[in-house]
């Protein structure tokens, strides 16, 4: 086969090109703004565009017209967007560029300028993330709560030394992320006074300190003007943050807290925990107008992601900000898949909620959102009133429906916006509306835009099929497999997730589809730990992980083959894989060295080092160790029961060609232990190239990290097929 990565013969250039839905919101029941991202390798940036969409009902037939206007840039300086309950306002935090940085809190009303603040001097970045982010409108909308960096404070008599002690930030991509903290924006005291033009004012929420001594706020909403419920980040008892990317498992709780808005300064008059403190608590959401909210909670400490249950939360009746309140489990942690249970529901995989979540129908509110069902994302539809009541929106799956979905935005009543794609079909947007026949629901769904495909790569993508295998006597496991429409001979490319715990969706993924038209055959096995599957499964794959996961891996190729999917022999087989993909990739070309023709590894886990991560608990509790004082200077029993875990330990086993892709600010897994695998593969006389990408962490997503390596790893892969 072919090596070449020329632009003529680069399909990832061209697939990652195409534009993917970012977010949503519905401006009226009638028109839509959608915001969508695409890769600009011309520039080497992400590109932002936005289009409004216009729906026109049929009143004959039930279906719906939508008109779009033209896409339009976002400009770069527009860092997070929200409108009001009303639908009337619309909030910006904006920063200018690098050169002369500045920061800017704007409220327009249509195209007028309602209000602006400077908050340069005000706080440090705003925060757009989704774990410590908040835009949010009061319910008078009359003020807006967001997440930002404090200031960090100056030298002062008290504490001489204050500008040089020791505060950690929150890991991997929060580099520099040490003081989150809530902020208060208002322009008016109440609705009545908005058209009065007072001055608009910033200020940070500071809460006692007896409350919140340790704790970082992120994610809140109002309950009333006065009242907000928001998510508590706890520091460690070492004293650490550790790392939040993709884990869910860290001390975290709702909080309610009580303002004080008679003051020039904006007090927290009262902290009060709510959530169970056995969970972690994360994604509050109250039902505007009630006293009914609702909130994700998750394993306290395991596996960094597993099953989450959903719980209401209700406070006394005309007491909005009382400190007693009473919650209850709507949704359980379902351990595993049974027919006879919610209809073989896998459980709740969903890190937060939709900004607006919630629909009505038959005069009940219900809450919207999307989950991992096996191979598959789905959205589901909860009732609110009846505990484990459950109901899919989307169709079921079939032989010849892979699709998964993906709700982007609802009107907070009947209308549903998602996105939708398959392995090899590319983002399509979507509308629904919810409907309610018999005591069922269910949704009507109709494509209002279709991705813009050239007619080379549609025509490409048709010749490409994929499917869902499960693997006998392996169960849960299963793969997604790509493959041409037309039987022949060529090369099986094993595609391994990181995590363990998340899992490959049957969802378009530029690099997936592009390799599969480079002319690879694609396997890519959800093993056992990952979610989707039942809590179960997650679990069983602590204590186990080098063994039970290489084994699973192993088992989706020797299937293949058995099927005729693939082939055993030189230039038939190679394997990929990043973070504990990458991990996985160094065992398979260690303990089956004869299978592999080579291997590529992006930010590999190659030993225990969790002195020099973010996330050293994740070194142990995947292991099944207890993480303590003790277990982090690896005592010698330890160490001798978690070095067979480790791919170094097979690494004089290694003949296959191994490269190495390493960004150079990884928090997750510094780049020591790729470099320490790639010089002792290179000291034991094997073929072994490495290439460190600038500026790049973990995730290796910037534009040009994310193309060279899909180049690199064809050009690698393909010289030796």
């Amino acid at each position: 086969m072919a090596a070449s990565t020329g632009a003529s013969n680069n399909w990832y250039t061209e697939l990652s090109s195409i534009p993917a839905y970012a977010s949503a919101r519905f401006l009226s029941d009638k028109v839509i703004q959608v915001v969508s991202s695409t890769q600009d390798h011309t520039r080497n940036v992400n590109r932002t565009t936005s289009k409004t969409f216009f729906i026109q009902p049929n009143r004959s037939d039930g279906t719906f017209t939508v008109i779009a206007s033209a896409a339009q840039d976002v400009s770069p300086e527009v860092i997070a967007t929200a409108v009001s309950p009303s639908s009337k306002l619309t909030a910006i935090l904006r920063e200018t560029n690098p050169a002369d940085k500045k920061r800017f809190v704007e409220i327009w009303e249509g195209e007028r300028l309602e209000a602006s603040v400077d908050v340069t001097k005000a706080h440090g970045a705003f925060y757009t993330d989704d774990q410590l982010s908040t835009l949010a409108f009061s319910p008078s909308e009359t003020s807006l709560v967001y997440t930002a960096e404090a200031n960090a404070p100056e030298n002062n008599t008290d504490d001489l030394f204050s500008r040089f002690r020791f505060l950690p930030d929150y890991g991997e991509r929060y580099v520099g992320r040490k003081r989150p903290t809530l902020f208060l924006a208002r322009w008016a005291q109440n609705a009545e006074s908005r058209a009065e033009g007072a001055i608009p004012t910033v200020h940070g929420i500071t809460v006692p300190a007896t409350s919140n001594a340790s704790i970082s706020f992120g994610q809140a909403q109002f309950v009333t003007d006065d009242v907000l419920l928001a998510t508590g980040y706890e520091f460690s008892e070492d004293g650490r943050r550790l790392g939040i990317m993709a884990c869910y498992n860290r001390p975290t709780a709702i909080w309610e807290l009580k303002l004080d808005l008679a003051q020039d300064a904006i007090v927290a008059l009262s902290a009060t925990k709510l959530s169970d403190p056995t969970r972690a608590a994360r994604s509050p959401r109250p039902i505007p107008g009630t006293s009914a909210a609702f909130w994700l909670s998750h394993e306290l400490g395991g596996p960094h992601a597993s099953c989450f249950s959903l719980h209401k939360f209700a406070l006394h009746a005309g007491t909005a900000g009382a400190e007693t309140a009473t919650a209850s489990v709507l949704v359980p942690v379902v351990d595993k898949i049974r027919d006879g249970f919610m209809d073989g529901f896998a459980g709740l995989y969903v890190d937060s909620l939709l900004a607006r979540p919630f629909v009505r129908t038959g005069g009940r509110a219900y809450l919207l959102t999307r989950t991992s069902q096996r191979s598959r994302l789905e959205i589901i539809l909860i009732d609110l009133e009846q505990p484990e009541s459950v109901v899919r929106l989307t169709p079921a799956e079939s032989s010849d429906d892979l699709w998964s979905w993906s709700p982007l935005a609802t009107d907070g009543r009947k209308w549903v916006l998602a996105s939708r794609s398959a392995p090899t079909v590319p983002n399509e947007l979507v509308l629904g509306r919810l409907e309610e026949q018999g005591g069922r629901h269910r949704v009507t769904w109709q494509v209002i835009e279709m991705p813009p495909l050239s007619r080379r790569v549609e025509s490409a993508l048709r010749e490409l099929r994929a499917s869902v295998l499960p693997i006998p006597e392996r169960y849960p496991v299963e793969t997604i497999l790509i493959e041409p429409k037309r039987r022949k001979s060529q090369p099986l490319m094993t595609f391994i997730h990181g995590g363990p715990h998340v899992h490959i969706p049957t969802a378009f993924a530029p690099a997936l589809a592009a390799y599969a038209l480079q002319g690879f055959t694609l396997n890519v096995p959800n093993y056992t730990g990952s979610t989707g599957f039942g809590d179960y499964y997650v679990q069983k794959l602590v204590g186990r992980c080098g063994t039970l996961d290489v084994e699973d891996v192993k088992a989706t190729v020797d299937h293949l083959v058995k099927e005729g999917k693939g082939e055993h022999g030189p230039g038939k087989q190679f394997v990929t894989g990043g973070s504990h993909g990458g991990f996985l990739t160094a065992h398979l070309v260690g303990q089956y060295p004869d299978t592999f023709t080579a291997a590529v590894l992006r930010n590999p886990v190659i030993s225990s080092q969790p002195s020099s991560t973010d996330i050293p608990d994740w070194y142990f509790s995947e292991f099944g160790v207890r993480p303590s004082v003790e277990a982090e200077q690896m005592p010698p029993a330890l160490y001798a029961q978690l070095y067979p875990a480790s791919p170094i330990a097979h690494v004089r086993n290694v003949r296959a060609p191994v490269l190495l892709l390493l960004g150079t600010e990884d928090r997750r897994v510094v780049n020591v232990q790729g470099k320490a695998f790639f010089h002792a593969l290179r000291a034991l006389g094997r073929e072994v190239e490495l290439l460190a990408f600038e500026g790049e962490g973990h995730a290796l997503d910037g534009v040009e990290a994310t193309r060279v390596g899909w180049e690199a790893t064809v050009d690698w892969f393909g010289r030796r097929a």
